[in-house]
Order: structure tokens, then sequence, then C-alpha cells
């Protein structure tokens, strides 16, 4: 029996979690009861509450959705980056595959999690509350897979997000992904929807020996919305997973990495923005854990806050004690629209390999006045100007996203959002 004062958030689900079935769903629960889902007293969760997910308990969404609010924001991803529109996609509404809507790859294999349940080896909802919660309740997800040696191209993966007024729901997708030795797959993950609701994906990867995946992942949820994911990357000798994730809206947003470096010469990119307004809090929390020698991480992260919105990175690299010849970077980089905008930032470095070359850093600014008064002087509007400025701040972490496509979505949302400030 789940205790109300223990478990806090948990009781939200509370219904729902009485009467699972399932070993490994059956774990998880037992993991939730114990720990409940985490409060601010939990380290990792110091500078983000739940709060956001409201008092009433949160049900399974209906099997029916409106097929023309599905379709109106899945048209408004594909407008604003048209060359998205002849790319593959698999399509979820409220946490369950769309057929109607989605468009199959034929490079790589697809399966779903609802047709044949997989919930892999990575995840430890032991440790992570958020992780426990998806698996004793997820209920559908894509299982994806590259072959040795294939190159399977640009595959969208889109999450909507409906919201019904007066009804409070969660889903909780279970995405895999799975590249064999020298396989390819460029994976640009949309999370977009109207009104509240609580998604919580969990998505756990592997990349074979020699194998690279760039994933780019933009959080565009509902503006109620409460949007949390966990991602696991395993990565093996010579292989590369490239990541970066976009977030813009929502009301609560975290993207969450556990990567690890499992043999020598693998590398991890995890890079993100974040452009944050209102009461936005957007948390970009990571662990990369050198498990092996001569591997190479990369992070660099930049926020754009205004209003009263609150960004969070917490990021971590572990180098355990064989992996010599470790080169590990990190950068975290805020810049405050707004004297009521706030960043948190705690770069962490532990290390226990005496060969390595680490670097970690932070820095919190605002725009620059004489940068303002010049292009002021030479007739440019200032919210022009203002905006030239963010846009010069976040172009170089932008330009880190390979797939051309994704990468001109991410600035088109960033110009949406940044216009819809400047309007506010």
């Amino acid at each position: 029996m789940i205790s109300p004062d223990r478990n806090g958030p948990l009781n939200l689900f509370t219904s729902r979690l009485e009467g699972i079935t399932g070993a490994e769903r059956q774990q998880a629960v037992a993991a939730l009861q114990r720990a409940g889902l985490p409060t601010r007293r939990v380290e990792a969760w110091k500078y983000t509450a739940l709060r956001a997910l409201g008092q009433s308990s949160l049900s399974a969404p209906a099997a029916l959705y409106d097929a023309k609010a599905a379709r109106a924001v899945l048209d408004d991803v594909l407008s604003a980056q048209d060359s998205l529109a002849s790319l593959p996609r698999l399509v979820f509404v409220n946490g369950r595959h769309a057929p109607e809507l989605s468009v199959l790859p034929k490079a790589v294999t697809v399966t779903f999690f609802a047709d044949t349940p997989r919930f892999g080896t990575a995840a430890a909802p032991d440790r992570d509350p958020l992780v426990a919660l998806n698996t004793a309740l997820a209920e559908d997800g894509a299982q994806i897979q590259v072959e040795a040696g294939v190159d399977g191209g640009a595959l969208v993966l889109l999450s909507i997000g409906l919201g019904v007024q007066g009804s409070a729901f969660s889903f909780h997708p279970r995405h895999a992904v799975t590249l064999a030795s020298d396989a390819r797959l460029e994976l640009i993950c949309v999370q977009a929807g109207q009104g509240a609701y609580f998604h919580n994906p969990v998505t756990d990867i592997s990349v074979g020996s020699g194998a690279a995946l760039e994933h780019v992942t933009l959080q565009l949820e509902g503006a109620e919305a409460a949007g949390l994911g966990t991602v696991y990357a395993d990565v093996a000798s010579e292989g590369v997973y490239d990541s970066f994730a976009l977030g813009v809206d929502g009301l609560l947003l975290r993207h969450e990495v556990h990567a690890r470096l499992g043999a020598s010469r693998a590398a991890v990119h995890v890079n993100g923005v974040q452009r944050l307004g209102g009461s936005q809090v957007g948390d970009m929390t990571s662990v990369i854990t050198h498990a092996a020698p001569d591997c190479i991480s990369r992070q660099t992260v930049r926020n754009v806050l205004d209003g009263h919105a609150r960004g969070v990175f917490q990021g971590k690299v572990l180098v355990e004690q064989i992996a010599q010849k470790t080169d590990g970077y990190q950068m975290n980089q805020a810049l405050l629209l707004s004297p009521d905008a706030e960043i948190d930032a705690k770069p962490e470095l532990e290390i226990y390999a005496d060969d390595v070359r680490c670097s970690h850093g932070a820095t919190v600014g605002a725009l620059d006045d004489e940068q303002l008064f010049y292009l002021r002087s030479r007739g440019v509007p200032e919210a022009q100007a203002r905006q030239i400025l963010i846009e010069a701040f976040l172009d170089e972490t932008l330009g880190l996203i390979s797939h051309a496509g994704a990468q001109a979505l991410c600035r088109a949302m960033l110009t949406r959002k940044g216009a819809a400030g400047e309007s506010a």
C-alpha cells in the first residue's frame, strides 16, 4: 500500500499502481513504494520540484483521441521544416502508436512495446524513481533496430500529447534503439502537444562497435504539460552517441541522460539548448560514465532565460580507474534576460584515473549593453537587436547538430519562441 505521507506525488498514481502484474513491473512498484517519487530533498532533484504534476490523480489516457487535433500538431511540426515531411516517421498519440499518422521506415526494423514488451537492461528502476514509474505503467513505445553495416538514414519519432480540459492523465512510453556494429541512424525525436498532461518517456539505447547514432530531441510540450524524459545510452568500442536536446515549450521539462562509454575509443556528445520564459522550469541533467580507456565525451549546454523562468544544469562526468587517457569536456552557459530569471548549475567531475584530460565550467551573464547600443545606433529596433544577440549566443551550440533538417527545425522553434516572447 502506498503511504500518502512518505511517497508524496506518487499518490497521484495510486489507483493505477495497485493490481500491477508481471515480475519486472511489480519490482518497479516495490521500488516506488520504498522511495516514492523524488522531492527536492533528493540531491539529483534538488533544483526541480514535481509540483507541476498538480494535485489530481493522473489516470491513463482514453483509448480514443481527437484525430483533428493530433493531425494539427503533426502538420505544425512538419510545416516548421518542410524536409521532415519526406522522412519516415513513427507517431505516438498520448503514449500509443498511431499507425494512421505514421510512415514506417524501410531501412530499419521497427516493433512495438505493446506487442512485445522489452524493458532492456540499462535502465535502473531501483535508482531512478521516474524510470520505475515508467516500468510500472508503460503501455507502448518504439523498438528500433538497425542491422550491422546498415545506414538507416533519418527517422522521426513524434510523440503527441493532447490534454483534455478537466481530465488529468499521464503516459509513459518505453522506447529502445539498437544499432549493431557499423550501423548508422539519425533519430529526430519531437515531443509536442497541447494543454495539460504528464509525459514520462524512457529510451534505452545501445550503440554497437563502430556504429554512430545522432539523436536530436525537441521538447515542444503543451503549455501546461510536464515532460520528464530519461535516456540510457551504452556505447561500444569506436561507437559514437551524438545527442542534442532542445527545451522550449512545457511548464516543466527535464531531459536526463545516462551515457556509458563501455569500450575503448568510444565517444559521447551530450549537448543542448534551453529557451524558457514565463514561469517555466527546464532541467538538463546528465551522468557520463567513462568505463574504458581512450574515450571522449563532450558536453555544451546554453540557456536563455526570461521572465521568472528557471534553468537547471546538472552534469556529472565519472571517470573510473580503468579509464586512462580519458578526454572529457563540459561547459554550461546561461544568458539571463530578466532580473527574475534564474539558473542553477552544478558541473561535476569524479575522477579515479590518473592519466586524464578533463575540464568543466559554467558562466552566467546578461545581454551586452554596448552591443545593444551598437545595433540600436545603426537603426535596428530594440526587439530585433535583442534577438540578433540571442541567436548569436546560441548559434555555435546549434551548429553541433549534424542533420541539416533537425538543425533547421530547432532554429525555427527558437525563432518562434523568441517572437512569442517579444509579443507577450
